[in-house]
């Protein structure tokens, strides 16, 4: 199953009392906040569920597998999700 901004929207509603467009944009304004401050290469912390990093993958030779013929994929940024304990005992 997904969830969606929508679903997370709704969620708040619920739990709350809001009116929908208020959850609409306290959710738009948190991931907004979360992928500005991953541009500025902060870590975002998370208590009970994780911390994302912004961390760069390795330069590596990657090969077309129609022609067999190589290219190079340069390194670029990626966030990587580390999860904690209490998270992990969560889903067992």
């Amino acid at each position: 199953m997904t969830i969606t901004k929508k679903d997370l929207s709704i969620k708040l509603k619920q739990q709350l009392n809001l009116k929908l467009e208020t959850c609409d944009l306290l959710i738009e304004d948190s991931f907004n906040f979360i992928k500005s401050s991953l541009k500025k290469n902060k870590t975002i912390k998370l208590a009970g569920f994780g911390s994302f990093k912004v961390s760069s993958s390795k330069a590596r030779v990657g090969r077309n597998p129609k022609t067999m013929e190589n290219f190079p994929i340069p390194s670029r940024q990626i966030v990587k999700l580390q999860i904690t304990a209490k998270a992990k005992e969560s889903l067992n």
